[in-house]
């Protein structure tokens, strides 16, 4: 089979004009200026996935496959902007490197994906791929809806696809949902982004969803086969919020993109709610979960995340980074959304949910600056960070008064960011910009500050259990030198870091 590269080389030999998703022509004026505005776009980031361009957001079906890392993500082929709901495809032997594929699962003309491909999970079912995913269509009548958000109201249902193909490109779908409709008497609002692992001889689903005037909730299914389900019980429940809004969502009233998987001697449920990814950690017997633990996954731009294993047996945690500029601001750009770097999941002392950035990202380093000895602002002053493309990491010793200012500041004097350490009456806290993040780590113990920044988007780790992921549009047209007020660090790391691509690109759109 020829790749999407190879038939735009022999078509434009030939002379063929060649069309690429949203109705692009590769030899258009219109798409050489959008490759031009891509490329040289300062806030695109450059070791983060995304698509070649138009708007992407949900993690979709990570897994390993055939020597290959396969991530697939929500895509709008058309625009920068939210719709028409595709499945995008990467694939990477390291997820690192990544490299586009063509788009994977689209929605089928009168199908019951008409309207959408949303979210879903990939597994291996007897070695074959096969996922399960939310599509959507509109309701016969009033009662067959289970999204309402004030800007539609669809039907969801859940559908299911294999492939035989090895790279996992063309996919066969099944005629039928495998669930149609949500369990008979409840009032749900919303039934959708499923989760599938195997349970001894079964497979194992759980839905997103919330039961109306009570609070979201976690359906779980059993089947023999991926494709017979049976409704068992809610996984978990949560109760209502008493707030009034058009979309359930945006009072925690319904949960969605449920993730539920073994850490360690626990099990970890994380759902996406009110903007954010929130984690519970607990115990899963008899097929329910009880939480002991709660929190954040993410303080700041971070959503609907995804998890797999990697080669190694390591849980690997995806999410999607949206803009939080105006859409059309993003529109005008050309692009809009990013995949956060993978992250590693462990459980800490205190049963805490921790992450790092996976190890091998290290491999883009290119140039360090180290001074264990003598650290501070005479050693800051020489740093300089080149193209919003950088890794820096802070250890602080514990001190009565920790806070401490970070500022990336342009040789002219604008300033790019500023990340705070405040002591507060409940102990310390972050603060990137205007979003603040309390700190979970015990004040008595070393801060360690650990930064990804890419462009507009700075992902800011402490200690491993407080993270927030910030959008930053400032432009600035010269390298970024460092400011730093307060508790000095007892050492400092600096890294430039290389883009996984040569063009800001990793697709053939612009080749």
């Amino acid at each position: 089979m020829l790749s999407r590269r190879d038939f735009i080389r022999l078509a434009g030999a030939a002379g063929l004009t060649v069309r690429l998703p949203g109705g692009l022509s590769a030899a258009d004026p219109k798409t050489q200026a959008l490759c031009e505005k891509l490329k040289s776009d300062p806030l695109r980031p450059q070791f983060h996935l995304l698509p070649a361009h138009n708007w992407m957001n949900d993690p979709n079906g990570p897994i390993f496959f055939n020597g290959k890392y396969h991530l697939f993500h929500q895509y709008n082929p058309g625009a920068a902007v939210w719709g028409d709901m595709h499945w995008a495809h990467a694939t990477s032997p390291d997820m690192v490197f990544w490299k586009n594929e063509p788009v994977a699962i689209s929605p089928t003309p009168e199908g019951f994906d008409r309207d959408g491909v949303f979210s879903g999970h990939a597994v291996l079912d007897h070695g074959t791929p096969t996922v399960i995913y939310t599509g959507v269509m509109p309701p016969a009548n009033d009662a067959e809806a289970t999204l309402r958000d004030g800007k539609h109201t669809w039907r969801e249902v859940q559908c299911l696809a294999t492939s035989r193909d090895p790279d996992l490109r063309t996919w066969q779908k099944l005629p039928e949902p495998v669930l149609a409709k949500p369990p008979a008497g409840l009032d749900v609002t919303g039934f959708r982004d499923p989760c599938v692992w195997p349970e001894g001889d079964a497979w194992m689903l759980t839905l997103g969803s919330g039961i109306r005037g009570k609070g979201g909730i976690v359906l779980l299914y059993t089947s023999p086969d991926l494709r017979r389900w049976t409704y068992l019980h809610p996984l978990i429940e949560g109760g209502a919020s008493g707030l009034k809004t058009t979309n359930p969502v945006d009072t925690g009233d319904m949960w969605e993109c449920p993730d539920f998987f073994q850490l360690g001697k626990k099990h970890v449920l994380l759902v996406s709610t009110q903007g954010k990814v929130l984690w519970k950690v607990g115990t899963y017997k008899d097929q329910r979960f009880s939480p002991e633990k709660e929190g954040v996954v993410d303080w700041g731009s971070y959503y609907a995340a995804k998890s797999t294993l990697d080669q190694e047996g390591n849980r690997i945690l995806w999410g999607w980074i949206p803009e939080t500029r105006p859409e059309a601001e993003h529109s005008a750009a050309g692009w809009a959304g990013v995949m956060g770097l993978p992250r590693v999941l462990t459980l800490n002392e205190n049963d805490e949910l921790q992450m790092e950035v996976l190890s091998a990202v290290q491999k883009l380093r290119t140039k360090t600056r180290i001074d264990t000895k003598k650290p501070g602002s005479a050693t800051l002053q020489t740093l300089r960070i080149h193209d919003l493309s950088a890794e820096l990491l802070f250890d602080y010793k514990p001190a009565a008064d920790a806070s401490f200012v970070l500022s990336f500041v342009s040789e002219t004097g604008e300033t790019f960011a500023t990340i705070r350490c405040n002591p507060t009456s409940a102990g310390r806290e972050l603060q990137v910009g205007n979003v603040k993040a309390a700190i979970s780590a015990d004040p008595a113990k070393p801060i360690q500050l650990h930064l990804y920044l890419d462009g507009s988007v700075l992902e800011v780790f402490v200690n491993r259990t407080t993270v927030l992921t910030a959008r930053v549009y400032q432009h600035v047209s010269t390298p970024l030198r460092i400011v730093h007020e307060g508790a000095e660090p007892s050492d400092l790391r600096v890294w430039q870091i290389k883009p996984i691509s040569n063009n800001r690109l990793t697709s053939p759109l612009c080749d």
